[in-house]
């Protein structure tokens, strides 16, 4: 049983660390397809790590699931631990391989900011939602496309609202993206 939770946490360490890697990659970059290369490296990660640790890759997928009693607690609380560590590893090294001359911090007034709580609830809301309803629903449990509609959910939010809230739809991707100065860490409650 220790060998499956080891391997999960590392799986979920694994996946979040290219997710927040890529998102770190493309901003610093200011690539123009940006929505689609997180979108696309979350929908891999999903695919590489979905079937040994749910491929959560998110606090708030792996809080979404714990609600709905397909994690205990001790997993969840492993998983965050990971995510998280993994996040706040990811971006310095984003910003090693990228060395952006000067990173613009995403830092909303009053009236945006409240725009962006907004945004990024629902387009958490829907990312959870999606998650539950494909990868953990006994409905379909042989489905091969899980992972293409968790990444395109993520890459349809980056579209709509990137621009308006920054598009983590994540806390551990918020948390990475603080520490390394593309979110003002006055703002990472949003």
């Amino acid at each position: 049983m220790k060998r499956n939770v080891l391997r999960g946490v590392m799986t979920e360490a694994i996946g979040t660390f290219f997710l927040v890697l890529t998102v770190g990659c493309v901003l610093f970059s200011k690539a123009a397809l940006a929505p689609l290369a997180i979108g696309l490296a979350l929908m891999i990660m999903v695919y590489a790590g979905g079937h040994i640790s749910g491929g959560h890759y998110n606090p708030a997928v792996t809080l979404g699931v714990l609600i709905r009693s397909k994690i205990s607690w001790q997993r969840a609380v492993a998983h965050w631990v990971a995510q998280v560590a993994s996040a706040a590893l990811a971006t310095p090294v984003a910003r090693y391989l990228i060395d952006p001359d000067r990173v613009r911090t995403l830092s909303p007034s009053v009236r945006a900011t409240c725009i962006a709580l907004l945004a990024e609830f629902l387009f958490t809301f829907a990312l959870v939602h999606v998650m539950l309803n494909v990868a953990t629903s006994s409905d379909h449990p042989h489905n091969g496309f899980y992972g293409l509609a968790i990444g395109l959910t993520v890459t349809a939010g980056a579209v709509a609202v990137g621009g308006v809230s920054g598009g983590a739809f994540n806390p551990a991707v918020a948390i990475g993206s603080a520490a390394t100065g593309l979110f003002a860490s006055a703002k990472i409650w949003i």
